[in-house]
């Protein structure tokens, strides 16, 4: 009786100890906030800032959605997407000039990157194209075809992941990243309305393609970013299972990594000893849930969060883009609250 009891006692320590490790709060990280961006002429307005990122000289990029709106979908809903517009800013944050304008493929943004030759990319979810622009805002490379005739896809977390689309890279079924390797391939998330990862020789020659829809291993559930680091793993953030997935350049699962919510934007930053962060973004249908940044480890260790769901400067609205070129001091972009914040850790 005494053995039973003992063990039960035991079994009872384990079960707490466990509860308790499983339960152990975050650390949460010192920061302060701005707003990043100024000057807007009088006839330029901000948007959604879909996304955001720095050059080597600091200077900043933001694809906002913004400019007139459109269409109406189905018999019931309307839905105002409008335009997508690229603005550059000096490295203070003030506004210099708008790139791209009238594109052809500029109708809904999701993200824009800075490759390591300072050329800026820009991915445009709804037209299905990755832009390629050099440092003056001339186009060098168009990736991926905008449909003749289009149907919009429902709403960002109302749409069904499909299989099967662009083969051979051919055509993008909603893009939300782009990344690059050392060798300078690039990798293009297609997982909007897509299931897949793509990759490119650096000329624009389409590889292989890797992905499906699920939550297998190696399967996605609506892929919102892609980052790679120094050793070229890839990090793919696969935002309905909740976990980030890490494959090598031929697409083999390495790992999977969990417990930051449902990742949305991702960033890693430069040097010998990375880290990555994470937004657990909100919904648009509710802003006042989640929406804290997680900074980790590349092996998915948790090293604190900042953040929470709000308006005000320091809270977040469906973080869509960080920037961490610096450690320290991040570019945060928000869809749902129409703004870039920077962001200073505290040490």
């Amino acid at each position: 009786m005494k053995s039973s009891m003992q063990l039960m006692v035991l079994a009872a320590a384990v079960t707490l100890g466990m509860q308790t490790h499983a339960q152990t709060p975050v650390t949460e990280i010192a920061f302060t906030a701005e707003d990043a961006l100024s000057g807007f002429p009088d006839d330029i307005h901000m948007g959604e800032a879909a996304g955001v990122a720095r050059n080597s000289d600091g200077e900043i990029f933001v694809y906002t959605r913004t400019g007139n709106p459109t269409i109406t979908l189905g018999a019931s809903r309307y839905v105002s997407h409008g335009g997508a517009r690229l603005f550059k800013f000096n490295a203070d944050g003030e506004y210099q000039r708008e790139m791209g304008q009238g594109s052809y493929g500029a109708l809904y943004a999701q993200q824009v990157r800075v490759d390591g030759d300072d050329y800026i990319w820009s991915v445009d979810q709804m037209s299905g194209q990755v832009v390629k622009f050099d440092q003056d805002g001339r186009i060098v490379m168009v990736m991926s075809r905008k449909p003749e005739a289009m149907r919009l896809p429902a709403p960002l977390f109302e749409q069904p992941a499909r299989e099967g689309v662009g083969v051979e890279g051919e055509s993008f079924q909603g893009p939300t990243d782009v990344a690059w390797d050392s060798q300078g391939n690039f990798y293009v998330a297609d997982g909007m309305r897509n299931a897949r990862i793509a990759k490119y020789e650096p000329s624009g020659r389409w590889i292989k393609n890797w992905g499906s829809y699920g939550a297998a291993a190696g399967q996605f559930n609506v892929v919102h970013g892609i980052a790679i680091d120094a050793a070229d793993n890839i990090y793919v953030a696969d935002y309905n299972n909740q976990r980030i997935q890490v494959f090598d350049t031929e697409g083999n699962v390495l790992r999977e990594m969990k417990g930051f919510g449902s990742p949305m934007a991702m960033c890693i930053t430069p040097g010998p000893e990375q880290v990555m962060y994470v937004s657990n973004s909100n919904p648009p249908d509710n802003l006042d849930v989640a929406g804290e940044i997680y900074k980790m480890r590349l092996d998915g260790t948790i090293i604190g969060k900042f953040g929470k769901a709000g308006k005000n400067i320091g809270e977040f609205g469906t973080v869509n883009a960080i920037d961490c070129q610096e450690e320290n001091n991040l570019l945060v972009g928000e869809t749902g609250n129409w703004r870039v914040q920077r962001v200073t850790l505290q040490p």
